[in-house]
C-alpha cells in the first residue's frame, strides 16, 4: 500500500505533475487601464473635443451683451457649424407658420395707429431749414382703420417742431391683422451716430459704443437696429478710420458723413472712401434703387438677400432708405417678404434703400424721453414704434451685442 508524502495543497501553493512544488501568491489582476487601453483612449478622445465645446458655450452664454440665452445658444451653434440645421429649423418654422389670412388688428396696435397729435405743417424757417413734413400714404388695405397711412409727430420736439414722423399700414390687402411702423427722420434737425455693439462689429476702442453714454442722454432721440451679423452682411464695417471689415465694391451701404448726416446707396457708385466718410455700415445689396424695387428682389434671390430665412417667407424685416430731399425713413414690421419689404419703403418715399435686420429677435425702434418727475438724472422713458416689437426696452441703454442706429437732437 503506497502513501501519499507530498505535503497538502495550501492557497499559496500546489505541486505540479512531477511531483515538485510550485508556489503561487493571490492572483492579481491587471489594472483596468491595460486592461481596456482602448476605451481609454476613446474616453480622452472625446473629453479633448467635449471641454473645449462646453468651455465655448459657456462664454458663449455669459459673454457681454443683453442676449436672452435662446438667442446666445441659436448664434453660438450657428458660429460653430451648425449653421445648416439652424437654417433648416428657421425656414422649416417660418414656413409653417405663416402669418394668417384675414383677420382683426389687436385693440393696442388700434390705438397706436389710431393716437398721437395730428400732423401740424411748420415753416422750415422756423426750424432752421427743417425739411417739409411728409405727405400722407395711401393704405393698401380697401377699408382703412383710423389713423391709417396718416402722419403724427414721433418722439421730442426739436426746436420746438417734430424732428421725426410715424404712421402705420397694414402690408397688403390678405394679411389684415399685420401693421407695419414708418418712421420718417429729419437730418436736418437730427444727428445720426452709429454705436458698435460688443459682438458686432465686435471688440473695443471704437469712437462710439453701447451702451449710451448717461451723459449724452438729454440729446438722445430714437435708436433702430442695424443690419445682419457681419458675418452674414457680405459687406464690411467701418468708423473713424478703424475697419472691422474691409468694404465691399457694390454693397448696400449706410454712411454718415463729418456732419452727421446720413447716406444710403451703394458702395464704389454713390460714394467711395473720403475724409467726409466718417462711418460706413454694408449690408448686403441695395433693396430700393432708382425709386423702386431692386431688380431680382421679387424673385427672393438669397445670393444678394440673405439666406437666413427664405425671402418669400413672411418674418419680421426692417429696412432703411433715404428719400429724394434727404430724408431717412425707417420701416418695420412682421409679416413681410424682401419684395414686400421693398414696396413699403418706395410707398414711404425711399429713392435708395437697403435691408437691415430680420426675425422677431432684432427688428426694433425705440424713442426716449425724459423721465417721470423725481427719476434719477438720465432716467428715460421708453416707447416702441410699434408696440408688438419684440426686443426689450433696454436694448442700447445696456451693453448690447449688436450695433446700433442712434439719433440725437442737434440742438
Amino acid at each position: 500500500m503506497s502513501t501519499d508524502l507530498r505535503p497538502t495543497t495550501t492557497d499559496s501553493e500546489h505541486w505540479s505533475p512531477n511531483g515538485s512544488r510550485r508556489l503561487r501568491g493571490p492572483r492579481l489582476r491587471a489594472p483596468a487601464f491595460k486592461r481596456r487601453p482602448k476605451r481609454w483612449i476613446a474616453l480622452l478622445a472625446v473629453l479633448v473635443v467635449v471641454i473645449p465645446t462646453l468651455d465655448s458655450y459657456g462664454q458663449a452664454l455669459t459673454g457681454p451683451g443683453n442676449d436672452a440665452l435662446s438667442i446666445r445658444s441659436v448664434e453660438w451653434l450657428r458660429s460653430h457649424h451648425f449653421r445648416w440645421a439652424v437654417n433648416d429649423v428657421e425656414n422649416f418654422w417660418y414656413t409653417h407658420h405663416q402669418p394668417k389670412k384675414g383677420g382683426a388688428v389687436s385693440s393696442a396696435l388700434k390705438a397706436q395707429i389710431a393716437g398721437g397729435r395730428p400732423v401740424v405743417p411748420h415753416s422750415p424757417a422756423a426750424a432752421v431749414g427743417a425739411l417739409t413734413p411728409p405727405a400722407p400714404l395711401t393704405p393698401l388695405v380697401a377699408d382703412p382703420l383710423a389713423g391709417e397711412g396718416q402722419w403724427r409727430p414721433l418722439g421730442r420736439l426739436v426746436k420746438g417742431v417734430p424732428a421725426m414722423y410715424a404712421t402705420y399700414l397694414r402690408p397688403d390687402a390678405v394679411h389684415t391683422s399685420l401693421v407695419t411702423a414708418v418712421a420718417w427722420i429729419d437730418p436736418k434737425l437730427v444727428k445720426v451716430v452709429q454705436y458698435a455693439g460688443a459682438v458686432e462689429p465686435g471688440g473695443t476702442g471704437w469712437a462710439h459704443q453701447l451702451p449710451i453714454d448717461p451723459s449724452v442722454r438729454p440729446q438722445l432721440l430714437a435708436a433702430f437696429n442695424s443690419g445682419f451679423k457681419m458675418e452674414d452682411a457680405e459687406g464690411g464695417y467701418y468708423d473713424s478710420g478703424r475697419y472691422a471689415r474691409p468694404l465691399r465694391t457694390g454693397a448696400a451701404t449706410f454712411w454718415i458723413d463729418a456732419n452727421g448726416t446720413p447716406h444710403i446707396g451703394q458702395w464704389g457708385r454713390d460714394v467711395n472712401m473720403s475724409p467726409n466718410v466718417v462711418m460706413a455700415r454694408q449690408n448686403l445689396d441695395l433693396i430700393v434703387d432708382g425709386g423702386q424695387a431692386a431688380a431680382g428682389v421679387q424673385n427672393n434671390d438669397p445670393a444678394r438677400w440673405g439666406y437666413t430665412v427664405g425671402n418669400a417667407v413672411l418674418v419680421w424685416r426692417s429696412g432703411l432708405g433715404v428719400t429724394a430731399n434727404g430724408a431717412l425713413v425707417y420701416v418695420g414690421g412682421p409679416g413681410l417678404s424682401a419684395y414686400g419689404l421693398a414696396q413699403m419703403l418706395v410707398r414711404a418715399g425711399a429713392v435708395r434703400a437697403m435691408e437691415l435686420d430680420i426675425n422677431s429677435d432684432w427688428v426694433d425702434f425705440f424713442t426716449y424721453a425724459p423721465g417721470p418727475v423725481g427719476a434719477p438724472p438720465g432716467d428715460l422713458t421708453v416707447n416702441k414704434l410699434l408696440v408688438d416689437m419684440r426686443p426689450s426696452t433696454s436694448n442700447y441703454l445696456s451693453a448690447s451685442s449688436r450695433d446700433g442706429v442712434i439719433l440725437f437732437s442737434r440742438y
